[in-house]
């Protein structure tokens, strides 16, 4: 309790400090990038951290969080999610995963879907009756090595559409991250850069009765939300039974269409069953409180399956939820068994 309550002490005074202590470093980019739901968190466990993702251990979200980490699991490993963001928005996520000799490979999908919008124009301005949507979809190949003991990477390439009504962009974004391992308080170390990749810009032909928006549209084009991310991770306690544990993360992320931010993130393990969350994002307009998330570990079979539930408040929009399992075909509990 003691070493909890000096972390959650030394959050807050940072977070009061912050602003005189640094700078607003790239607060003025802020919007200049399209694509940009491609830095929504898709992994439950990681938005109940407050998004401090990179170091987190290998598992079917690994794909999307840190291709590094994939070469963790140790089978085949599937992975399904849901974002309930504001305003009817669902963000939908799915991967499977496989470990192979030469490394380990991923598959992996993600769709955003804004739901019907009224179309509206100058003479109609209260709708003419039909409806548009905004779709963003995402496919993603992974690939992740362990080249030493206790050193990994991997990487990500994803093709991203974007459709807003009648108009479209199609592009493509690579992700690559590095993983460092030490035994020490079994300290962990990530580098990732995500979504690296070239401008993209939406075309297409808007056909409606309205002199003002009728023929080709060519929009400018903006580049991608790319992210650098470091971050660490430590267990400063342990049971000496290991029933029970509590796990520190932190991670700095630099985006280049906002300013850059810190993750804080606590997770409290008790016999590799239950798993309780506490996360806080500081410099992140409009997320001022802690996140939470739970994790509960069961079993299909002699196979683990891990279910996940994140909250994240909004100080003006209100509340995203997110919920997610994680199947893994454990390879080395069937080879035990024969």
């Amino acid at each position: 309790m003691r070493i909890f309550t000096l972390i959650v002490v030394l959050v807050f005074g940072i977070n009061l400090s912050y602003a005189q202590l640094f700078p607003n470093l790239g607060g003025q980019r802020a919007g200049i990038s399209s694509l940009t739901f491609l830095k929504m968190e898709v992994n439950p466990r990681a938005a109940g951290l407050a998004g401090a993702n990179v170091v987190l251990s290998g598992d079917g979200y690994s794909s999307f969080v840190n291709p590094a980490a994939l070469d963790e699991i140790d089978g085949l490993s599937v992975a399904a999610a849901n974002t309930f963001w504001f305003a009817d928005i669902n963000y939908a996520f799915l991967s499977v995963n496989q470990p192979f000799k030469w490394g380990t490979m991923g598959l992996s999908v993600s769709s955003l879907n804004s739901g019907p919008m009224e179309v509206r124009t100058v003479f109609q301005p209260n709708g003419t009756g039909e409806r548009f949507y905004a779709n963003y979809y995402a496919a993603g190949l992974s690939y992740s090595k362990q080249l030493t003991e206790r050193f990994s990477w991997g990487a990500t390439f994803k093709y991203v559409h974007e459709q807003l009504a009648e108009l479209t962009a199609n592009t493509g974004v690579l992700d690559i991250g590095f993983l460092y391992r030490l035994d020490v308080k079994d300290l962990r170390f990530a580098v990732l850069v995500q979504n690296f990749g070239p401008n993209s810009r939406l075309g297409g032909t808007i056909d409606q009765e309205d002199i003002f928006n009728t023929g080709p549209v060519t929009l400018e084009a903006y580049p991608a939300p790319t992210v650098f991310k470091v971050g660490l991770s430590l267990v400063p306690w342990k049971k000496e039974d290991g029933t029970q544990s509590l796990t520190t993360l932190f991670q700095l992320n630099h985006p280049n269409d906002n300013s850059e931010n810190l993750r804080f993130g606590l997770e409290y393990e008790y016999r590799k069953l239950i798993f309780l969350r506490l996360g806080y994002q500081i410099n992140v307009a409009d997320q001022d409180f802690p996140t939470a998330g739970l994790g509960i570990r069961t079993r299909l079979g002699r196979n683990p399956l891990m279910f996940d539930y994140s909250l994240t408040p909004h100080r003006f929009l209100g509340q995203v939820h997110r919920v997610g399992l994680n199947f893994t075909l454990n390879n080395a509990d069937r080879s035990n068994s024969n």
